[in-house]
Parts: C-alpha cells; structure tokens; sequence
C-alpha cells in the first residue's frame, strides 16, 4: 500500500512531531554518512531539536574543522562577491562616461558637418571655423607628403628605366656590330673561294 504525500507543515501532535523528527534525524544523518563514505565527501550536519538537544555528524574526525573550512569557503566568497560588485560598478561608471563621451563626439561630429549650428554662439563658430581650417590645412600637407612621395617612387622608376634601357641599346648595338662583322667575314670567306 502506498502512503500518501505529506503536507509540508508543522505537525500539531507532540508524540507524532517527536517520532518524525527521530525517524527523519536518523535518516539525514544515515544519508550524510553514505554521501560521506560513496563519494569522499567532507559531510557535516549538526541538527537541534525543539528542546535544544545537539545531533551531529561529521566525517573527520572533528565537526569543528569542517566547520572551520565553511568558515573560509564563505568568506572567500564574500570577499569574491565584493570584488565582482565593485568591478560591475567599475564598468558600469565606465560605460556610463563612454555613453557621454561619445555623445560630445557625435555633437561634435554634427556641428563640424554644419548641423545644429543654430544653438551655437559665435565664439563656437568661430571655433568651429578655426578647427576645419586646421584640419584641412593637415590634409592638405598629408596629401602634399604622399603625392610628394609618389613622384619620387616614379622618378626612381624612371632612372631604373633608363639604365635598363641604355643596357639594352648597348646590346643591340653591340649584336649589330657583330652581325656586320659576321657578314663581313662571311663574304670575304666567300670571295676567296
């Protein structure tokens, strides 16, 4: 026969609590010692009845070391949960001045492309005026640098040309004095015979 499902609420009865507490104690702690022995568990479980009897137990030899090591394992998480807030809060201020720094960046952005010049007072424009002017006199000067570099990259070019040139117009001439020579010897061979 099976049992029913027990409701999970504080039994009334005195004599039927103390009876299910017992059986429900001897079983936590049988499986406490089998999680123990099976898995090479450090088990501790220390119980207080309503009366304020002490049950325990432990698979060292002492509850209080394992007791010591929770001890550790919990403040190290502490102070590990307190170094990840502070780096979220870290971040989250980071983010918080990346938001406003791009935001200048774009007004920025919109007042050099010539929008929103409306709200601006004369001493921005002016300032505006002042920046694109330095600006393009940079990119005038980069573009001067590049094209400048160009034309000697070309006119290395052109020397290296020249010389390959030169070289081979000195083997055709040469290749033509050694054909006229060749064909003069061949007819000289061919009038002495």
């Amino acid at each position: 026969m099976a049992r029913g499902k027990v409701q999970m609420r504080r039994i009334e009865n005195a004599t039927s609590r103390q009876v299910t507490f017992s059986k429900r104690r001897t079983g936590l702690l049988k499986k406490a010692y089998e999680l123990s022995v099976l898995c090479d568990a450090e088990v501790a479980v220390i119980i207080f009845s309503q009366k304020g009897r002490l049950y325990e137990f432990s698979s060292n030899s002492e509850i209080r070391k394992t007791i010591d090591r929770y001890c550790r394992s919990t403040n190290d998480a502490a102070i590990y949960q307190a170094c990840m807030e502070q780096y979220i809060l870290r971040l989250k201020q980071e983010t918080t001045d990346m938001e406003r720094k791009i935001e200048l960046l774009e007004v920025s952005l919109r007042k050099l492309s010539g929008q929103c010049l409306g709200s601006c007072s004369m001493d921005e424009i002016q300032e505006i005026g002042d920046q694109l002017e330095r600006s393009l006199s940079s990119i005038r000067e980069r573009k001067a640098q590049l094209l400048n570099d160009q034309i000697q990259q070309l006119q290395a070019k052109e020397r290296s040309l020249k010389e390959e040139n030169a070289k081979l117009l000195a083997k055709k001439n040469l290749w033509t004095s050694l054909d006229w020579k060749d064909s003069g010897i061949l007819s000289l061979a061919t009038c002495q015979d």
